[in-house]
């Protein structure tokens, strides 16, 4: 399934287009159905990073740059690159913050910026040995990949090993928008890819358990997205995430019990993902959000519940000791759609086991 923005997909179907515009596959149906899921990850993302959300397009385009029509101030941005180029480490850290703040300012400003060559020398300051720098050059560069062109340009210029390193050994607040930046690349399906074989997932999962509120969000969002790549559910449940994720499923008060449970949802899709959660005594803390917690989080709870149900008698026998059937009856006539079909799903196998033991 491939996500795009409504209008430009929209624009692509009523020009009589039946197939998909990136894999060029005939498309079995035009119906478009939202992505909420990712809807509400770019704005938890654009929230929590300062950055306004982007408001809804009348149209689609493509933005030529270079028109002059740019409303940025080029003559102090190539100052700022030749400090970068050639400065000493004080002129170049100063330049990084201010270049970092300009990208932040506004759209123009991130265009102007990556024209003008910063990309490439911003990906050299990830290396710095100054932290500052280092911390401004990816926050920079977090800033400059709102813009869609600009995350090929950063990709292309190689930063994405990089990117990892601050991850690993970076200041606690360069890390946090390391995270953020491998979240804003990895809406660009390739780069699910290239970003899991960098070794990103195991120091996200650090970020995770040992980060602050903030960097734990953008661990989580940058794990959430990074997983939609089946080899990459692989690579985070080897590298131990399940453990992590029910702790703070468990912790209400740890403000993470939503990432949480959309995670696991995504890594209970794969056997080794299925196998791992099975291992963690989730049957409990499932029944329990499907209860009483939001209406997004009991569909979560619901799907991950009936992944570990199906072909498991064992978890169907906990799950109905419970009393999990009462809560699964009332979600399947008052939950989100997703959240019915597999409140549904579960109760079915429910009824088997009854029928089992009562014959």
């Amino acid at each position: 399934m491939q996500t795009y923005e409504r209008s430009c997909i929209q624009k692509w179907l009523d020009a009589g287009h039946k197939t998909c515009p990136k894999t060029q596959q005939t498309l079995l149906h035009t119906a478009l159905t939202p992505n909420y899921v990712l809807k509400s990850l770019i704005a938890l993302w654009c929230e929590s990073n300062g950055v306004e959300l982007p408001k809804k397009q009348g149209n689609c385009r493509n933005k030529n740059s270079g028109t002059g029509g740019s409303d940025c101030d080029r003559a102090a941005i190539n100052a700022l690159l030749q400090k970068l180029a050639n400065g000493n480490a004080e002129q170049q850290r100063a330049a990084a913050g201010e270049l970092r703040l300009l990208a932040k300012r506004n759209a123009d400003n991130r265009v102007c910026i990556a024209e003008a060559g910063a990309i490439p020398l911003l990906v050299e300051l990830l290396s710095s040995p100054d932290l500052r720098t280092q911390e401004h050059a990816v926050t920079a560069l977090l800033n400059l990949s709102i813009n869609e062109t600009n995350k090929g340009l950063i990709v292309n210029a190689g930063a994405i090993p990089d990117i990892v390193d601050v991850l690993k050994n970076g200041s606690m607040e360069a890390k946090e928008n390391a995270a953020a930046t491998l979240f804003s690349l990895s809406v660009v399906d390739e780069n699910k890819v290239a970003i899991g074989a960098a070794g990103a997932i195991p120091p996200l999962i650090d970020l995770l358990c040992q980060g602050t509120p903030r960097g734990k969000k953008d661990a989580a969002t940058a794990i959430f997205n990074l997983s939609i790549y089946q080899g990459n559910k692989v690579r985070a449940v080897r590298a131990g995430i399940v453990p992590p994720l029910m702790t703070l499923l468990k912790d209400p008060g740890g403000g993470m019990v939503d990432e949480s449970l959309a995670i696991l949802a995504i890594l209970a899709s794969h056997q080794e993902g299925k196998v791992a959660i099975g291992e963690s005594d989730p049957i409990p803390i499932l029944v329990e959000v499907i209860r009483t917690g939001s209406p997004r989080n009991r569909e979560n709870a619901a799907a991950i519940l009936w992944s570990l149900c199906t072909g498991s008698l064992q978890f169907l026998k906990i799950a109905r000791d419970l009393g999990a059937e009462e809560a699964l009856k009332e979600l399947s006539e008052n939950g989100t759609d997703r959240a019915k079909r597999k409140a549904g799903s579960v109760l079915e196998l429910l009824q088997r086991v009854e029928e089992t033991v009562s014959s």
